[in-house]
């Protein structure tokens, strides 16, 4: 009777280093996505616009806030997306499109002045804009 043994084998180093690249989109595109909408508003703020719906300030801590809440969310939505659909690019790409659209109709509805709707317009697209495409390079084609 013979017995073999096999080596052990070993693992290559690009497995380990982009073990997690949906993940790894999410937190890089969030994180910048939250930096520019913050120094947007700052911007905006600095030049007199004043970011009041119903007597009270958005806090520049909020933009952020809510723009890393959107990469999360998108992430989620990709990662269900590639467990549960064919061509999960696609479908990611469309559905962001019409969250992005939809998620402008409060900022256009009810801020007072419109130098305040047309920055947080601006702020909702700039924020798609960076994180949109990366998470989308990592669902299924």
């Amino acid at each position: 009777m013979t017995t073999t043994i096999a080596p052990p084998t070993s693992v290559d180093a690009t497995s380990t280093t982009s073990r997690h690249p949906l993940g790894r989109a999410v937190l890089v595109s969030g994180a910048i996505a939250a930096v520019a909408t913050t120094a947007i508003a700052a911007a905006a703020h600095a030049a007199g616009v004043p970011f009041e719906i119903d007597g009270e300030a958005i806090p520049l801590l909020g933009f952020a806030q809510l723009t890393a809440v959107g990469a999360v969310l998108g992430g989620l939505l990709a990662a269900a997306l590639n467990r549960w659909i064919n061509r999960a690019h696609v479908w990611f790409v469309r559905t962001a499109i019409t969250l992005t659209a939809l998620s402008c109709i409060p900022s256009i509805a009810f801020p007072p002045d419109v130098a305040t709707k047309v920055v947080l317009v601006a702020i909702h697209l700039v924020a798609a804009l960076i994180i949109v495409p990366r998470i989308a390079r990592q669902t299924v084609r």
